[in-house]
């Protein structure tokens, strides 16, 4: 049916084969990276409750330059960098540090997923223009012929609907996929939120620690 197909419709069956490629191409790497981001987040957020301080917490994050990580290492970078100033400031500016990392991991994690929509919304139209193209020419073919024999129309009407198959091939999956997607990357969004928000409660208590010590609000001060 595919050989026996209008060019044009040949070039939408070709068009909707490569999105389905396309479709599984971005289920197969973004599932791995999901599965190594939530992991890496996992380690990160077990080491924060584990550690008594946030210096502590920062010698046992796992290797790696994962947004986990780089939460702590962005709050320990801003303290050390504000010694001695007011402790509310160096709050204040490791909130929006944190606030930055989760917003650009939420971004990265989401790269590909904008595909899949447009192959799902997209796809079975183009399918249905290939269709309708299709039996167009079936048409055409019926008034050169001057016959309306079931055996001269099916194989044009068939080759068209091919097209329309193909395109709800190609679209149903890539539907499904970018709902589990969208689940999934809430879920890691939303654990990366509570990696930041333990950050801030060892931040908010190594600080009360280092000004009750009147030491000031140095790191080294509240890790001693």
């Amino acid at each position: 049916m595919f050989m026996a197909a209008d060019m044009v419709v040949k070039a939408v069956m070709i068009g909707l084969a490569f999105a389905s490629v396309v479709t599984w191409t971005v289920w197969f790497a973004k599932s791995i990276e999901l599965l190594f981001a939530r992991r890496q987040v996992n380690r990160t957020l077990k080491a924060l409750r584990a550690a008594p301080t946030l210096a502590a917490a920062e010698r046992a994050m796992p290797q790696g330059r994962g947004p986990g990580p780089a939460t702590v290492r962005a709050a320990v970078s801003e303290w050390e960098t504000s010694s001695g100033l007011p402790a509310e400031g160096i709050k204040e500016r490791v909130a929006i540090s944190l606030s930055r990392i989760e917003a650009a991991a939420g971004r990265q994690m989401s790269v590909g997923t904008g595909v899949l929509a447009t192959i799902g919304a997209t796809a079975p139209f183009v399918g249905l223009f290939g269709t309708v193209w299709g039996i167009m020419n079936s048409f055409i073919g019926i008034s050169k012929a001057h016959t309306t024999n079931l055996a001269v129309v099916a194989p044009g009407i068939a080759e068209a609907l091919l097209a329309t198959a193909i395109g709800l091939v190609a679209a149903i999956p890539a539907v499904i996929i970018y709902n589990v997607f969208a689940r999934a990357i809430a879920a890691y969004k939303a654990r990366l939120a509570d990696t930041s928000s333990e950050v801030m409660r060892h931040l908010s208590r190594d600080l009360d620690r280092a000004a009750q010590g009147k030491r000031g609000p140095s790191l080294r001060a509240a890790a001693e």
